[in-house]
């Protein structure tokens, strides 16, 4: 496994209102994040938020390409990123103690926390189609480009995993200073992962290695 200190490239926020960031997810323009009673929309580039949406939004987020995807405690809603109207609502797979959420190959994929799993869901039936175990508490979940990220978080130690989507076994890992937490994970789909900062109510961007 390849070992690495992780690099903070810029980090956003506090945010007025927001004192908690779960989830993360990017559109292709803004970064997304729930923070409890809202679902928030981000300016990457200013810095600045420029939406809000009046939705429930406790752990992890996703985007499809055309819809938000988010966790409320036991389930997981489907959302129309306008409005935030609640188009469909699928059970979540660890029945509340659900973390991450990602979208990639036409699935969703639900991290669970303290189960140090990650599942693969059927986003109209969520039915789980796979289990990737992991070694540690998982966070937030990304795919890009064929890797698989998970996010973790222990105490005061927190990193962005890569693992075999095969059989969880860790390939390469980037450790978070001391005392900074990854919550949601999200990747930009190019140089930098956006990660939640939890009660910091912060979100971060990490160089993503290789790139730049």
């Amino acid at each position: 496994m390849k070992r690495a200190a992780a690099e903070i490239i810029r980090e956003y926020g506090p945010f007025p209102g927001v004192d908690q960031v779960g989830g993360v997810t990017y559109d292709g323009e803004r970064v997304w994040f729930a923070s409890g009673g809202t679902l928030n929309a981000m300016d990457p580039v200013s810095g600045q938020p420029v939406r809000s949406l009046d939705v429930a939004a406790h752990a992890g987020t996703a985007f499809d390409g055309e819809h938000l995807f988010q966790i409320v405690e036991d389930r997981i809603q489907k959302l129309d990123p306008q409005t935030g109207k609640v188009l469909a609502t699928i059970p979540a797979p660890g029945g509340g103690a659900d973390s991450g959420l990602a979208w990639a190959e036409g699935t969703l994929w639900v991290g669970q926390y303290r189960e140090r799993k990650i599942h693969q869901v059927d986003p109209h039936t969520g039915t789980v189609l796979r289990t990737i175990e992991s070694n540690r508490f998982v966070t937030g979940v990304t795919w890009v480009d064929g890797e698989l990220w998970h996010g973790t978080w222990e105490g005061d130690e927190s990193a962005l995993r890569r693992i075999d989507p095969n059989n969880g076994d860790v390939l390469e890992q980037l450790e978070m200073p001391s005392g900074i937490g990854v919550s949601g994970l999200e990747c930009d789909g190019a140089g930098q992962f956006f990660c939640g900062g939890g009660s910091s109510g912060k979100v971060r961007a990490v160089r993503r290695p290789g790139h730049g």
